[in-house]
Formats: structure tokens, sequence, C-alpha cells
């Protein structure tokens, strides 16, 4: 990232909006930003099929089970759009090939992929693509459950709404295995709503 850009950028910006960018209050709001955005942002240019790939281990018939789920991941994303963030919650599954992952592997994924300015229904489909090729998975399925400011702090300001997204490959974009694994994200300790998804209106269909 070019940091000086970054600075100079957003000292342009409080002079847009009829600031001063030299009064002390704002005289290092540009260098917090940079700081901010080399966070948001680590992910461009990250290689996420890559940190799939190597932390896969191979995995015995016996070994592997038929479907394994990591709910309620945390995560933060950057709306492309106006460029306020978005949080919430991921929620993935997989069918396992011959190979399994480290569980904690999925969320480093989740963040590489977020790390970018995203657009929420591209960034399911992006974890998915890359677990499934990473992996080797016979099929993957996220589900996003997010909140973005873009909605709840401008426009009709409706600051209790979420977007879910739901996206799926192989045999667990085939009706049967989605609706099992949504099924079973929707399970736990009973406070959890199951997501639903009118079929053909999930993110990619």
């Amino acid at each position: 990232m070019d940091r000086a850009r970054v600075e100079a950028a957003v000292r342009e910006l409080l002079l847009g909006i009829g600031e001063d960018p030299d009064r002390p209050e704002l005289e290092r709001t540009p260098f917090r930003v940079a700081d901010a955005y080399a966070e948001f942002f680590a992910g461009i240019g990250t290689d996420a099929v890559a940190i799939a790939r190597d932390g896969t281990v191979h995995a015995e018939d016996g070994d592997r089970g038929q479907l394994v789920i990591v709910r309620d991941v945390r995560f933060r994303s950057v709306c492309e759009h106006h460029l306020l963030p978005f949080t919430g919650v991921a929620h993935m599954a997989y069918a396992p090939g011959d190979r399994l992952i480290g569980l904690g592997t999925l969320s480093r994924v989740l963040d590489a992929v977020a790390s970018r300015p995203q657009l929420q229904e591209r960034l399911g489909e992006q974890v998915t693509a890359t677990i499934a090729e990473g992996l080797g998975a016979d099929g993957v399925l996220v589900v996003l459950d997010a909140q973005h400011q873009c909605v709840t702090t401008r426009g009709e300001r409706q600051s209790a709404s979420t977007t879910v997204t739901v996206a799926a490959s192989g045999t667990l974009a085939e009706a049967a295995g989605r609706a099992e694994a949504i099924a079973l994200i929707g399970a736990g300790d009973g406070t959890r709503a199951t997501p639903t998804v009118a079929p053909g209106h999930e993110a990619g269909a």
C-alpha cells in the first residue's frame, strides 16, 4: 500500500468536506486512516488458495466424516460501494474429499478474502471457491450474516437489519446437501435462527 498517497487523499478529503486538516484534532487523522486501511485491505494480493492448500492434511477414509461445519466465525470487510465496513458472522461447511483443512485455517481464508474492497455476495462466492480449490472438497457451503454500515448509518438508517447470503459448490450446491448443511448450521443451542433461502435465490444461483 502507498501510505503517502493514502494520507494525501485523506487530507484532500478533509479539505473537500470543509474541514481544516491542520487543526490539532485532525492533524494525525491521515496517518491513522492509513494505518486502518493497511489492516482493512491487507488481503489485496494475498493468495487465499495457497493459505487453504497449506492448511490441509491427508485423511484416511475413516477419518474424514461426511460433513464438517464451523459456525459463528466473526469477520469484517469493507463495502466497495461506499468504503464503509460491514461486519458479521460466517458459517462454513465442507464435504471432505481426501483431505481435511485445519479449522483455524478456514478463518484465515475468510479473513484474507474479506480484507479487500468487497461485496457480501462476492465474498461468499470467493470463500467458497477458495476452499473448494485449496482443499479439493467434494462440496463447500458458506453462509454470511452481516450488518452493513452503508445501510445502518446512512439513507434509511435501518439500524437493526442484516443481510444473509448463501454460496455453495459441488455436493453442497445440490438441494439435499445444501438443506442438510443449513439445518445443521441453524441447530445448536436453540437460539440461532436457521437461514432460509428460496431455491434459485442464493448467491451464485
